[in-house]
């Protein structure tokens, strides 16, 4: 797989080094000073302007799958997301959110696949070790879409004891694994459920609330 990474800063090289092994990964920066082809030596670098058509032709980018806008500017990630996807059909365009007031710009319209916020994931991450009894939206999939959920129960669960095939879950919503303590579960029809678990699952907006009634009916 072709994946291009706009911004070889430390988030993007970090990305770099993560996929390097695996993929042909080609590294777009216009700043200078951050080029560094000895860090990622697998990798393909290239300077310039991300957000500049001539580059982005350059490189070939409508041969990539995937580009990544991981820019420290949202406005760069916006403008190269859009271009990667009307210009260049670059069939998945993931783009990074400095600032979470920008994310209402990471969508659909303006190219962007998956929209992946620091801010808020760590936010979400904090949010989601300290809540018991509550549904914690982790992330989002597919546009928006759809999003991983997570819900802990509480100790006194109604649910305590009883199999995971008795959960009527709604149309749009699938539990992903049960984690509990150092376990990952797969959760079968006669897994029986415990206080304390913590349940991932995918699930569409329209249906969040219906999980929260259905797993946390005193919430």
């Amino acid at each position: 797989m072709k994946v291009a990474i706009a911004g070889a800063g430390a988030v993007g090289r970090s990305i770099a080094r993560e996929l390097v092994d695996n993929h042909e990964v080609t590294l777009l920066e216009r700043n200078p000073d951050h080029l560094d082809a000895d860090a990622i030596p697998a990798a393909h670098w290239m300077l310039g302007d991300a957000c500049e058509l001539t580059l982005l032709e350059s490189v070939g980018l409508q041969d990539f799958d995937v580009v990544i806008a991981a820019t420290g500017d949202d406005k760069a990630n916006v403008v190269l997301s859009l271009l990667a996807k009307t210009e260049f059909a670059v069939p998945r365009v993931v783009a990074r959110v400095n600032d979470p007031r920008n994310e209402w710009l990471f969508d659909e319209s303006w190219g962007v696949d998956v929209a992946v916020s620091t801010p808020r994931m760590l936010a979400s991450l904090v949010e989601e070790a300290v809540s018991v009894g509550d549904l914690v939206r982790l992330m989002s999939f597919r546009k928006g879409q759809a999003n991983l959920v997570e819900i802990t129960l509480p100790d006194d669960t109604p649910w305590g004891g009883k199999a995971v095939k008795r959960l009527e879950l709604p149309r749009d919503a699938a539990l992903v694994t049960i984690l509990r303590g150092a376990r990952v579960i797969v959760p079968e029809d006669d897994e029986p459920l415990e206080g304390g678990d913590e349940l991932l699952f995918v699930a569409t907006d329209e249906v969040e609330e219906q999980l929260r009634e259905l797993l946390l009916p005193s919430a």
